[in-house]
């Protein structure tokens, strides 16, 4: 009678039996000792919380509500709000502002329906910059061949003459109205489009352009603008004046000069008329031998 094995010998005989061979270059899992601690990954945080109320008057046109739409959409830290009735005092939008947790503000308003101004101003306690925007065009107008992604974070470029005094603090606040901060929410990782602030005429031209390579090489998106700068004032929307443009020229004052220029070639041409009509055909002296061949004719 043949003897029985012992359980244990069976069993590891059948584990030799089904255990596959480890194939060649196998790694084995990685494995953590209970005494190490668990590092953790770091959460970037957004840290630079701007955010820009832009909003208008009632009366703008249509080109401006345009042009203010289009910097909604190349913002995302920005808020709406509705428009603001002209009889309403401007310090009543630091309290808008405080409402809708914005410490930035771009504010529109149209004068006289063709004068359109742009403020942009830090609540509450200034400063803050009042322009004349000049030669406004949209996105939508130019259709140009740039493009960029919704939300893209913008590189930020600036004419050498802004390290002027008075140019350096419109500068400063470009920089913190127009630049969307990291990490924000609602923006995206990466740069692929260039604001430009160029100084021209004692004028700040604004244009839009997406980077197309490192080579350097730049498409024109949209919108494009001119800011004509006429104070600077210690407060928001208000107060003592830092600064004023020596050169500018309010449109009721060119219109003005442009009128009377008009007045005066009319009073020019007025003038030559009454003078052709002093000087008509009785005072003029006609040619003298034309009297010779001049015969009475005799009644016979």
């Amino acid at each position: 009678m043949a003897k029985k094995r012992a359980r244990k010998a069976v069993e590891e005989e059948e584990e030799e039996v089904q255990t596959p061979a480890a194939p060649t270059g196998f790694t084995p899992p990685l494995t953590r000792d209970s005494d190490v601690p668990v590092t953790k990954k770091l959460k970037k945080k957004w840290t630079n919380k701007q955010r820009v109320l832009v909003f208008g008057s009632r009366g703008i046109g249509y080109r401006e509500r345009h042009l203010m739409e289009n910097l909604r959409t190349l913002m995302p830290h920005s808020r709406r709000e509705v428009k603001k009735q002209k009889r309403d005092d401007l310090r009543v939008i630091n309290e808008i502002a405080e409402m809708k947790n914005c410490n930035k503000c771009i504010y529109f308003e149209m004068k006289k329906k063709k004068d359109f101004y742009m403020w942009i101003s830090q609540v509450p306690n200034g400063p803050s910059i009042k322009f004349l925007v000049l030669n406004i065009h949209t996105m939508g107008e130019l259709k140009m061949t740039g493009n960029c992604l919704r939300g893209a974070r913008p590189l930020l470029s600036f004419d050498p003459q802004f390290n002027e005094p008075h140019w350096a603090i419109m500068k400063e606040l470009f920089i913190q109205t127009f630049g969307i901060p990291n990490y924000h929410p609602r923006s995206q990782p990466f740069h692929d489009h260039v604001y430009t602030f160029t100084i021209v005429d004692d004028k700040i031209w604004f244009r839009n352009y997406e980077i197309l390579g490192a080579d350097g090489k730049l498409s024109e998106i949209g919108p494009r603008f001119v800011l004509n700068p006429i104070k600077v004032f210690a407060g928001s929307f208000g107060g003592e004046t830092l600064w004023q443009n020596p050169n500018y020229m309010s449109p009721n004052l060119m219109r003005s000069l442009v009128k009377k220029n008009m007045m005066g070639k009319y009073l020019q041409r007025r003038q030559q008329k009454d003078w052709n009509a002093k000087r008509g055909p009785a005072g003029m002296i006609g040619d003298p031998t034309n009297e010779i061949f001049q015969t009475e004719a005799n009644d016979d």
